[in-house]
């Protein structure tokens, strides 16, 4: 498949260098004592007026040749691996959204763990989604399992990839003894790990904090799968322009995936963002702005630079209901960055800026990702499908309908939607005029009143209840 691109050969040589020239001029504040001092071991070098940790060039070039092209995810049934970018795209739900659209009501409220289960249960049941990544909040969860009570709940409901992040390291190692205690052991898990994680260590501009450095230093360390997301917002954290965004950034993720390499070399990296444009009439967030689907196209083109898979949140929407901003904001921005090269789409499920999760919008988006499956397979060009005595045969005037050849090839050369209503108005109105909001939520609530393939066995469960005491149920149901 050939893809979109926005910047020449040349243009993409002076963003590498001008991100070379920012870590190497600029560099890093650096606020954890552990990353600083593997940055300084390995040949940068402290800037003491400055308080930043300044990358050498030839050090940024020299670990990019341990970069590697692939990374997976492993989800608790390897059926569902993933290998990025060879099963692209790869279609992820939007993540830790504090609220969710109650079905019932309509009305937003704080997400519990419940929420949790209901979704990864979601989430195993739609065939467009291929990671998990923990939409939301648990706002039930005791004191002490802030964290668990996210985990618990969704990888107890989906065998696809689960993928989400900790605050803390106590948390983390929390979550990691989750995993152990499913896989049924330290080795098990460390030959199989199924907790996919992710962080933001790199707060922009050119800023690395403590906690989730921490964290993703640990993950590295151990080698449990874990990749960084870079964040820059043009006109905020970032250059008001598109390029001096895609350099700053360029510059955070070479930074991170240098780290990576020093700790542990050959380590898989993703090139993921989620770099937007702010708008500058309220300096309000924008991760629904065509300018988002823009930089992700950007920082993809970067990435096939450097030979590494890349993504990250696009298709999201400012929108607050499944209307239709809700609708060209996610289409243009998947669209867009399919077409530019992405292997990665956190996309799924989330109105209000990321910060509410609904069912309906989920399943919404679940036809979005079939729909950008079915751009990737392409069309295929051979006898049967030139269909040349076909067309011989049915002649000028004639109908294709009834002929065996559109019977044998009308499932798989066209996407059947479920959301989309291609009826003619009067059935439509027939049935009540049900928009896709209407009819997205029928489908939620008829695959959350059947019984969860995907439940852990009792043995397991009673294995993580008994080390976890006062842990939530984690059980999905309607909510009725």
């Amino acid at each position: 498949m050939n893809f979109f691109e926005l910047f020449n050969e040349d243009e993409i040589k002076s963003i590498h260098q001008a991100s070379l020239w920012i870590l190497e001029n600029i560099g890093l504040k650096v606020r954890y004592e552990k990353a600083k001092d593997i940055f300084l071991k390995h040949g940068c070098y402290w800037d003491s007026e400055n308080n930043t940790v300044k990358i050498p060039s030839k050090i940024v070039e020299e670990y990019i040749k341990a970069f590697v092209p692939k990374f997976i995810f492993r989800g608790r049934d390897p059926e569902y691996d993933i290998t990025l970018p060879d099963d692209r795209p790869c279609i992820v739900t939007g993540s830790s959204a504090p609220d969710i659209v109650d079905p019932i009501t309509g009305k937003t409220r704080r997400a519990t763990s419940k929420d949790i289960a209901n979704i990864g249960f979601l989430v195993n049941e739609l065939k467009g989604y291929d990671v998990f990544s923990i939409s939301t909040l648990a706002d039930d969860a005791p004191e002490g399992q802030f964290s668990i009570s996210r985990f618990y709940p969704a990888l107890k409901n989906c065998l696809k990839p689960v993928r989400s992040n900790t605050p803390n390291m106590e948390e983390l190692k929390q979550v990691l003894e989750l995993g152990k205690t499913i896989m049924g052991g330290e080795d098990a898990y460390r030959e199989r790990p199924i907790i996919n994680h992710h962080y933001c260590p790199i707060i922009s501009p050119l800023t690395m904090d403590v906690d989730s450095t921490a964290s993703y230093i640990y993950c590295v360390e151990n080698g449990y799968p874990v990749y960084g997301t870079i964040v820059p917002n043009a006109g905020v954290s970032a250059p008001m322009t598109l390029a001096g965004t895609v350099a700053l950034g360029n510059a955070e993720f070479l930074a991170l995936a240098v780290l990576t390499q020093m700790i542990r070399p050959n380590t898989p990296v993703i090139y993921a963002v989620l770099s937007t444009a702010a708008d500058m009439r309220t300096g309000g967030y924008a991760p629904g702005a065509i300018e988002t689907a823009m930089l992700q196209v950007a920082h993809s083109q970067m990435a096939r630079f450097y030979n590494v898979p890349s993504g990250g949140y696009i298709g999201l929407t400012n929108s607050h209901l499944n209307d239709a901003q809700s609708g060209y904001e996610t289409g243009m921005g998947v669209t867009a960055a399919l077409l530019g090269g992405a292997d990665l789409f956190n996309m799924g499920g989330l109105l209000s800026s990321l910060m509410a999760f609904d069912f309906a919008k989920a399943v919404i988006d679940n036809e979005i990702a079939l729909m950008l499956k079915r751009i990737v397979r392409g069309i295929g060009v051979n006898e049967s499908t030139l269909a040349l005595d076909i067309i011989k045969e049915v002649g000028p005037g004639g109908n294709f309908m009834d002929h065996d050849h559109t019977l044998k090839h009308m499932r798989s050369e066209v996407f059947f939607p479920e959301i989309a209503n291609r009826d003619m108005r009067e059935i439509w109105e027939s049935a009540g005029k049900p928009d896709a909001h209407a009819r997205a939520l029928i489908i939620a609530k008829q695959i959350l009143t059947k019984e969860n393939p995907a439940s852990f066995s009792e043995d397991i469960d009673k294995r993580i209840r008994e080390r976890f005491p006062g842990l939530v149920k984690g059980e999905p149901g309607w909510y009725e």
